[in-house]
C-alpha cells in the first residue's frame, strides 16, 4: 500500500524525438551526430547560424562561439555538453497549432511541465537509474528510476570516487571522476543519482533551423 501510494504521485518526462516528422532534418541530425562523435571541427563550424545565439545576455555569431568554446583544443568542454543534447531527441517549435522549421533538443526542453520551475526540478535522464541510499557504487539500491521529475537538493554534490594517486601510477591513467547528487523524486523517494543521469530543462540545448533549404544551427544555450 505504501509503495503504490508513493509511485502514485510522480511525474515523468517521457523522451520524443520528432525529427522523423521531417526526413530532412533527420539526414541532417544522423550527419551531426557522426561528425560530432568522430569531434569533426569542420563540420560544426560548417553548420553555424552567422547570428547563432549563444546566451541571453547577448552573446551570439561564429568568432563569439569559437572563442566560448574553443573546439580545436583538447581540453573542450563543448562534445561533452553537445552530445547528450544531440542524441536524445528534441520537437520542432508550434506557432498557431502548427509545426514550424525549428527543432530543438534535447527532449527535456519542450516536454517540461509549465507549472515546474525548471531552475528548482529536473529530470531522470535515462532508464533504470539507480537511486542509491549512499553516494557511492556499491550502497544499496533505493529504487531503479526512469524519466522521473526530481528535486535536486542544491547543496549536495558528492565527488566520487576522489582521486587516487596510486591508482593512477598503477594504471597509467586517472580514474574515472564524477559528482553524486541528492535528488528527490515528487513521490517522496529520497536518494543518490550519478549526475550524468540528471538533466534540468534548462541545461544546454541545441536549436536548428530551416534556411534557405539547409539546416542550421541556429542556438546553443542554457538557462533562461
Amino acid at each position: 500500500m505504501f509503495a503504490a501510494g508513493v509511485f502514485a504521485q510522480e511525474r515523468y518526462v517521457n523522451p520524443v524525438d520528432e525529427a522523423k516528422l521531417d526526413l530532412s532534418f533527420l539526414a541532417f541530425r544522423t550527419k551531426l551526430i557522426a561528425a560530432a562523435e568522430r569531434k569533426d571541427v569542420n563540420f560544426i563550424y560548417s553548420i553555424l547560424d552567422p547570428k547563432i545565439q549563444l546566451s541571453f545576455g547577448g552573446d551570439s555569431g561564429i568568432p563569439r562561439f569559437k572563442k566560448m568554446w574553443n573546439i580545436q583544443s583538447k581540453d573542450t568542454k563543448f562534445w561533452r555538453e553537445f552530445l547528450p543534447v544531440i542524441n536524445n531527441g528534441g520537437s520542432f517549435d508550434r506557432a498557431d497549432g502548427k509545426r514550424t522549421n525549428v527543432f530543438f533538443a534535447p527532449y527535456t526542453l519542450n516536454s517540461f511541465p509549465d507549472d515546474l520551475d525548471g531552475f528548482e526540478y529536473s529530470v531522470i535522464f535515462g532508464s533504470d537509474v539507480n537511486l542509491r541510499k549512499e553516494p557511492k557504487m556499491n550502497s544499496e539500491i533505493v529504487a531503479r528510476l526512469s524519466y522521473n521529475i526530481v528535486k535536486v537538493d542544491p547543496d549536495v554534490a558528492v565527488l566520487d570516487p576522489v582521486p587516487d594517486p596510486k591508482e593512477q601510477i598503477y594504471t597509467g591513467r586517472p580514474p574515472e571522476v564524477f559528482f553524486w547528487k541528492k535528488v528527490t523524486t515528487l513521490g517522496g523517494l529520497t536518494g543518490f543519482v550519478k549526475e550524468d543521469f540528471v538533466r534540468s530543462p534548462v541545461d544546454y540545448r541545441a536549436g536548428f533551423e530551416k534556411k534557405r533549404g539547409v539546416w542550421k544551427m541556429v542556438a546553443f544555450i542554457e538557462g533562461d
